[in-house]
């Protein structure tokens, strides 16, 4: 579970990051503030590409193996948001919860 550091809302805005790491995303639960727009950085460890996609949060991004990517998300009403990875769905899966 990652939650959001006060020094990271303070400087600007909430950034969050996620890793891919053997197709699994670590964590696999984020916990952001609900209402607020956040910064998702997505850092791909493993030598092939992922996407990362959601459709509650209406997100779909493919991240070359060894890359990053940005991904901004909300505001987000109070509540549970799946993504996955559309290369390794059997796997590569977590939640974002904002309250």
């Amino acid at each position: 579970m990652s939650i959001v550091p006060a020094a990271a809302i303070a400087a600007g805005g909430p950034v969050v990051e996620l890793e891919i790491i053997n197709h699994l995303f670590h964590p696999s639960e984020l916990i952001v503030p609900a209402n607020t727009k956040v910064k998702l950085i997505v850092y791909n460890r493993d030598q092939t590409p992922e996407e990362f996609e959601s459709y509650e949060l209406n997100r779909e991004k493919v991240i070359m193996g060894g890359q990053r990517a940005i991904i901004f998300i909300g505001p987000l009403a109070p509540g549970e948001y799946p993504f996955f990875g559309e290369f390794n769905p059997r796997t590569a899966q977590g939640k974002v919860i904002a309250q």
